[in-house]
Parts: structure tokens; sequence; C-alpha cells
């Protein structure tokens, strides 16, 4: 049996809760982005992002069955978007990479994604990471012990102990003799965690594998340097958070910079920005009433003072989102008259974990589970840091050339959110049609 005609597919898919966040910045500084081309049953379609948060990152995007909201850190970066489902059409005939075709998609579930200093602030990462972890499998009858290998994306892993990746796997029951490790690429490691297990399913080192990403933000560590004492004098902390996850490593400035430089750049308005803002949290707010998000959410149980708390709704989607109040807010980075970025039209800073379940289709058909979407190929992309939120128009780009197809074959592009102005160049660079964008149906 050919790779082509034996793909990757992913069985199933979970994810916490997505919370509401303290000035809604994005996390991230990745020079890197991610596009991956699917198919499924819902039609074809092109998840891209760049940067991570493992959030899941960052923390980390998503693939269909994993729909996180747009405009927040989620974990597994694949397919960040507002709500609704993909729309249902017919994949292109053209026959992908044999190389590539292997893998399947077996099922991915996220657990609820909470508020920074939220209700799940004090929940430890790996309690997260296991969380979603033990919810994939028994949602594809996967035993622990049948898991080959476990590859998640975690970024503020400060603090967190050795292999925080692996206390998830064995948190979740999965034993001491499957390897765990984490992946970091800021905003993308959660994305390439899943590409990296389907490269090892590919290769033959693995049969099964849990992918995803986990991150907890609000217990990121304020870092003192003090190895060799202080002689005199004040010691300043440091924000693990900002230095680790939202501050350019080459320009020393925080991520909303980079949204600025696109902004003005590609020539995105302020109203622009705010517009698909509005959008994404009405889809979002849409979404949740009409419980769309019901069945992929995994409740998190939160100890207090009054016992287990269970948390299953997102925290971070605010309902009654318009226009006239978004355009209240000032800028939060570029104060000088000329910024355009608010904490409205960038995405915030979120608590929460995402996995999916990685198999061949032969391994999916023979347990009689039905492939939520077959991995066709997968591109990342450098780009200058200054302007890193356009990453994933190159690797967009590649992606699709990789798998055979043309821009107008695919029927749904999914494109992180980390920031409104970043969605509108992509959209405009690549001359997508809206319709096709991060679409609420």
């Amino acid at each position: 049996m050919s790779a082509d005609s034996d793909p990757v597919v992913i069985v199933s898919a979970a994810r916490t809760i997505i919370g509401r966040g303290l000035g809604g910045v994005w996390t991230p500084l990745v020079r890197k982005a991610w596009a991956v081309p699917i198919r499924s049953d819902l039609g074809s379609g092109c998840v891209g992002f760049s940067r991570v948060r493992g959030f899941p990152a960052l923390p980390g995007g998503r693939l269909p069955g994993i729909r996180l909201l747009r405009g927040t850190h989620a974990p597994l970066c694949a397919q960040t978007r507002c709500g609704g489902r993909l729309r249902r059409g017919k994949a292109p005939g053209r026959r992908s990479p044999a190389v590539l075709g292997a893998l399947s998609i077996a099922l991915a579930f996220p657990s609820v994604l909470g508020s920074f200093n939220g209700a799940l602030s004090t929940v430890p990462v790996y309690d997260l990471g296991s969380t979603v972890i033990r919810e994939v499998l028994k949602r594809a009858a996967v035993a622990p012990e049948e898991v080959s290998e476990v590859i998640f994306g975690h970024v503020l892993a400060a603090g967190c102990g050795q292999n925080p990746v692996r206390q998830a796997s064995v948190g979740a029951g999965i034993p001491y003799s499957v390897p765990a490790w984490s992946c970091q690429m800021i905003c993308g490691s959660g994305l390439k965690a899943v590409c990296l297990a389907a490269q090892s399913i590919v290769v033959g080192d693995a049969s099964i594998v849990v992918a995803g990403g986990m991150e907890n933000m609000s217990k990121a560590p304020h870092l003192v340097h003090l190895r060799t004492g202080v002689r005199m004098g004040d010691t300043p902390l440091t924000d693990s958070m900002l230095c680790d996850g939202l501050i350019d490593a080459f320009h020393n400035y925080h991520m909303g910079i980079t949204a600025e430089n696109v902004a003005n750049k590609w020539q995105v308005s302020r109203e622009d920005q705010d517009k698909v803002a509005v959008l994404s949290q009405n889809r979002t707010e849409s979404a949740q009433k009409a419980g769309h998000f019901d069945k992929e959410i995994v409740p998190v149980f939160v100890s207090s003072k009054k016992g287990l708390t269970e948390v299953k709704t997102d925290e971070f989607p605010r309902h009654g989102s318009n226009m006239e109040a978004m355009s209240k807010l000032k800028p939060c980075f570029l104060t000088d008259g000329t910024g355009t970025v608010t904490p409205a039209n960038a995405s915030g800073i979120n608590d929460g974990a995402a996995a999916v379940v990685l198999m061949k289709k032969s391994e999916a058909d023979n347990r009689g589970l039905t492939p939520l979407a077959q991995i066709v190929s997968w591109s990342q992309a450098g780009v200058e840091p200054s302007i890193m939120g356009i990453g994933p128009i190159p690797a967009i780009k590649q992606a699709v050339a990789k798998a055979g197809w043309s821009l107008e074959d695919v029927d749904v592009f999914e494109i992180n959110e980390a920031f409104a102005a970043v969605s509108v160049a992509i959209a405009k660079e690549l001359g997508l049609n809206p319709e096709k964008v991060n679409m609420s149906k």
C-alpha cells in the first residue's frame, strides 16, 4: 500500500475554554509561519498562522474539528477562528505528494481556555495538558499504552519542572515507556507539534501520536538574575511572559509594534481592523450561543475554597461587541497619534490546551474511526521579524504548491488572527475571497 493511499489522518481533537485577557495582546515572537493544506468531508482547506503561543501558542492554533476562537492565544495554533463551521465543498482532484499523504487526524479536542489570571490561572500547565490528552484518547478509543509518542508545543516553561509535556503525558495515564517532549517555535509551536507527529508516522517511527499545545500564561513567573549576587542597589525583575514570548528578540520591541508595522506597510486602517475584530467577536458569540463549541470543549475542574468548580465556557469572548464601543479604545503600542492597534483588535492573553490524535488511515479504518481530516502537505517560512505577522503569506503559497493545488482550489482559509491588521494584510496580499477566510459557516 502506497503512502498516498494510506494517508495520515486526525481522528480526535479537544481543547479547553478560551478566556478573557488583560490588555488583549498576543503572545509570541516567532519569525516563522506555517500553513497546512488539509482535506475533510467539509471540503479542502488551508490552515495557517505565524508565531506561537503553544495556544496552544503559545501557547499554539487548530485544525478542522478543533475550533478555537479567533483573536485568542490558543493552544494548537492551526486554526484559530471565531466560531462557526467549515463550509462543505468538493476537494480538489489532484493527488497529493505521496510522502505527505499518509496521515489522518483521527480525533482532536481542546479544553476550555481561560482568561489571564482567570478561571484556569491556578491550574498547572501540565494538568491542562493531561486533561486534553486523556480526553482525546478516550474519544478515539485508544488505550494509553497504544500511544507511540506525545509531542506538544509549549513556550513558557520557566518554573514548570523538567519536561512539562512528559508530566502531562504521564498524568494522562500514558506509560513511562512512551516518549513525550515539547517543541518551541513561539506561536507556531502547536502546529509544529502536529507536523512533527505526522513526520514521525510517515517515516515509520510511530503509529499513533498525540500532538497539540498547552500554556498557562497566568503562571509565567517573574525572573531575577542573582546567580552571582547583588553587590549594591536594586535588582529588577524580568517578566518571563514578555521576555520569552511577547518581545521580539531581534528588535527588542513588543509584538504589537510588529502589527503596527504591518498595518503601515500594507495600509490597513484602524477602521478595517476594528471591523475584523467586531466580526470575530460577533461570530464567536453566535457560535457559543448555538452550542457549536460544547462538544469540542473539555471541562476543567479547578480547586477552590468551595471545592471543585467545573469550568466549561470560554472566558475571552465579549458579547455585544460593536464598532461604536470598539472605536473608543485607544492604541496601546504606538501612543504618538499614529497607532491603530488597540486591545480590541489584538488577541488576548489566555490559558488552555488542545490536542489531536494522528495515525495512518489504515489504522483508523481498522479501529472503525472516521477521520476528521487528512494532512496533505505543510510548509514553514521565515520573514523579517519586524513584520512577523505576514509569515503566512509565503507559507501558504509553499504549502499549496507542495500539495499540487492552487489558491483557487482551497475552499477555506483559516488564518490565525493574532492581530486584525495581520489578517487583513494577508488576505489582501494573497488576493483571497473574504468569504473563504475564517468563515462562520
